[in-house]
């Protein structure tokens, strides 16, 4: 019903007892699908309105899978880079093309706090800033949310405490310094091959020192 669009999105469904005659179930069954829809983010419980399609964005409609992306092991982890890496350089390239002054100022004043930071929590919010802005530059909000959704699990394996801490510290802001100059100079090429090799060198690294994962956060 809902991909049909009735209800279209933004809509309450019909009452209990019309549903249920409707789809021929019985109401404990037509309630752990409301709920089963709810988790996935096509319905949302309004207290006291009733039960109504979500606006079904694609950020919502990622949900389900964010929590199943955020328990992958180390391994897992690493297959999702031949995933990540043509979709991040998709959007950079986006991104480049479409961004104004204002997004490439935003990018530079966030990486300017990023490279004097000197804690891990807050490197890492910075980090997901610097990305998240980026990749919303792109204009295409599937594509952002997908990616926020697959880079996410990232953050639970930290490799800032490796012996090549300063290395990567440096090689990591010198990415984003590639990524906010091609997207300055509206290079779509040039933004494409910043997002695959600063995402390429994050991978050689976590492959390098497996790290175990925790709370800290990664590079890239």
């Amino acid at each position: 019903m809902i991909a049909k669009g009735e209800p279209a999105p933004g809509q309450q469904l019909p009452a209990e007892p019309e549903l249920c005659a409707r789809l021929g179930v019985s109401r404990g069954s037509l309630r752990e699908a409301v709920r089963s829809l709810a988790a996935l983010g096509l319905l949302e419980s309004r207290h006291g309105s009733g039960t109504f399609v979500s606006a079904l964005r694609p950020g919502q409609m990622l949900a389900g899978f964010a929590a199943t992306v955020d328990v992958l092991p180390l391994d897992g982890l690493l297959e999702l880079f031949d995933v990540r890496r043509p979709l991040e350089a998709q959007a950079a390239a986006l991104a480049a093309a479409r961004a104004d002054e204002r997004v490439v100022a935003r990018l530079r004043e966030v990486q300017q706090r990023l490279a004097v930071s000197e804690n891990e929590a807050e490197r890492h919010a910075l980090d997901r800033e610097f990305h998240s802005t980026r990749c919303e530059a792109s204009g295409n909000e599937a594509l952002a949310a997908l990616i926020d959704v697959l880079r996410a699990r990232g953050s639970h394996y930290s490799i800032y405490g490796a012996v090549e801490a300063d290395t990567i510290r440096l090689a990591s802001d010198l990415g984003h310094e590639a990524l906010i100059n091609s997207m300055a100079a509206r290079d779509p090429a040039a933004a494409a091959a910043a997002a695959t090799a600063h995402l390429s060198q994050t991978e050689v690294w976590l492959r390098r020192y497996a790290p175990l994962p925790d709370d800290g956060p990664a590079a890239g």
